[in-house]
């Protein structure tokens, strides 16, 4: 690993540095400066000439922030001669904009991957995508993880002989089968429709849930909205107990004190993709560690081994 060098921006370096601890490479120093004008300027502090550049940097709130920061650090990479770059991203905001669902919009996930790699990204190597087309968006290579056998160990040390794993919709059916399928568990799914950012229908749960123990699972929880439905829905059908996982833990507008005061949610579990602010370590809340797959992930890249092992179901 002599020739790897790893970088963060702002946005969770805590991650990187966990990252880096399991790599055992040490995570070089980089800064960013922001003029009277309001535009940043940022420099990576070691030198990048003819090495393996890993630049960590998920896009999460501040968004616009730190995907600047992320396009600045990447051309100066490019810039100092860096064999190749590579942007890992454990958190892709924008991968939410994936179609034009409405006149005269912009599909943000396309255009973010186009700037990216013309700002010098070779490859990227992100975690759990909104949907799968965003893959697609990118000209360059994508190593694509998930999370879910992570998820899985963690549920695996309680009982699950009761257990019924519900997906919040159709779209997301098919990786809640795959979960389930981890776990030896069955499958349900919730059929929504969504009105709005913050307002969502779910009008039917398709499979058994009465008198189970139920396990929601989804990529990413922001506002909640969806969850709370769904767990409304199941409610009406009599379920034993509820616990809500998913990757991305982004908890935005109090969703995670308004999942956790439900009584009837026995657990809340998320990934570090994110980062949390240290007042949102509630009780209920289980914060797991992606850190040892991203960074497997960048170990293989930089030997020219196969990734498909870390994200095959």
């Amino acid at each position: 690993m002599n020739e790897i060098a790893v970088f963060t921006g702002q946005a969770h370096p805590q991650l990187a540095r966990e990252i880096c601890r399991e790599l055992n490479v040490p995570l070089l120093p980089s800064s960013l400066t922001r003029f009277a004008n309001d535009c940043l300027e940022a420099q990576l502090q070691a030198n990048c000439r003819e090495r393996d550049v890993f630049i960590i940097q998920p896009i999460v709130t501040p968004v616009q922030e730190n995907l600047v920061e992320l396009l600045l650090m990447l051309d100066a990479a490019r810039g100092a001669s860096a064999q190749r770059i590579t942007a890992v991203l454990p958190h892709y905001a924008y991968a939410r904009s994936d179609k034009k669902d409405a006149p005269r919009i912009s599909i943000g996930g396309r255009l973010v991957a186009d700037l990216m790699a013309t700002a010098g990204a070779g490859r990227v190597l992100t975690m759990t995508l909104h949907s799968p087309q965003v893959h697609g968006f990118f000209s360059v290579p994508v190593d694509h993880l998930h999370a879910l056998r992570e998820i899985a160990a963690h549920f695996r040390n309680g009982d699950l002989s009761n257990t019924v794993v519900v997906a919040p919709d159709l779209g997301y059916a098919k990786e809640a089968a795959a979960f389930a399928r981890l776990l030896g568990t069955p499958v349900a799914a919730g059929a929504k429709q969504r009105f709005a950012d913050d307002r969502v229908v779910i009008s039917a749960i398709i499979g058994e849930v009465a008198g189970r123990d139920v396990i929601i699972i989804d990529d990413e929880i922001a506002k909640g909205s969806t969850v709370i439905e769904l767990m409304q829905r199941l409610r009406e059908r009599g379920v034993a107990s509820i616990r809500i996982a998913c990757t991305h833990g982004l908890f935005a507008a109090g969703a995670l004190e308004r999942l956790s005061a439900f009584e009837d949610v026995a657990e809340i579990v998320c990934t570090n993709s994110a980062p949390l602010p240290a007042d949102l370590a509630l009780p209920k809340l289980t914060v797991l560690s992606i850190a040892p797959a991203l960074a497997e992930a960048m170990r293989r890249i930089h030997n020219g081994e196969s990734v498909s092992e870390l994200f095959l179901n």
